[in-house]
């Protein structure tokens, strides 16, 4: 059972993976009698049969020893990704890592109009990335229009994404032109107070 086929059979029995036998049949027994294809309450096929399978699953204390252990396996995979949700970090190195992407293509396009793209391969290997990770970083870049496949397969940047990395890398200009503004005004109003302080000192002198 991999993690994409996984079902919850606690949570689908509404119950707690600490619950008894007799607790199991019993929920079983109310689900199945509400969800049944015959039920005048809620009937659903699919659901009973889902419902069935959990049952015959928690019933045995052999086959729920197994479900408990893929069970664990999943919840571990949960709090990971909970783990990596919350990492901060994790974000940033995505973000750095689809602007190396696109400045790559970028280049590439540059400086080979005729031939301008690259393989999926060949981009995890200059950027020293997992190709199953490259595979999110390319789904964003295609979707944004920013990247593009050719006739060849091969991956190449567009227009749009040509701009997206000559805005990036402009971004931070205007900030510097502030910091160069402020400093050529300090430098002027230092200027300004050492003069009217000679200024000061030479008239004492003179009375």
């Amino acid at each position: 059972m991999t993690e994409k086929e996984f079902v919850d059979y606690y949570e689908l029995l509404q119950l707690s993976p600490n619950a008894d036998t007799d607790t199991i049949d019993r929920i079983f027994r109310h689900l199945a009698k509400k969800t049944h294809p015959d039920s005048t309450e809620f009937p659903d096929n699919d659901r009973f049969q889902l419902i069935v399978e959990a049952h015959r699953t928690l019933a045995d204390p052999e086959t729920r020893a197994g479900y408990d252990a893929k069970y664990q396996d999943n919840w571990i995979r949960k709090w990971k990704l909970a783990s990596e949700a919350n990492d901060n970090s994790a974000f940033d190195n995505d973000r750095n890592t689809r602007s190396r992407l696109l400045s790559l293509l970028y280049v590439q396009r540059r400086r080979n109009m005729k031939n301008p793209g690259l393989g999926e391969l060949t981009i995890a290997r200059l950027l020293l990335t997992p190709p199953e990770l490259l595979e999110f970083h390319l789904w964003y870049l295609k979707s944004q229009s920013w990247v593009e496949r050719l006739d060849s397969g091969l991956l190449a940047i567009t227009a749009q994404g040509v701009d997206q990395v000559e805005q990036n890398r402009l971004q931070l200009m205007p900030d510097h032109l502030l910091e160069e503004h402020y400093s050529i005004n300090e430098a002027a109003e230092e200027s300004a107070e050492l003069n009217r302080e000679r200024d000061l000192l030479g008239s004492e002198s003179r009375i």
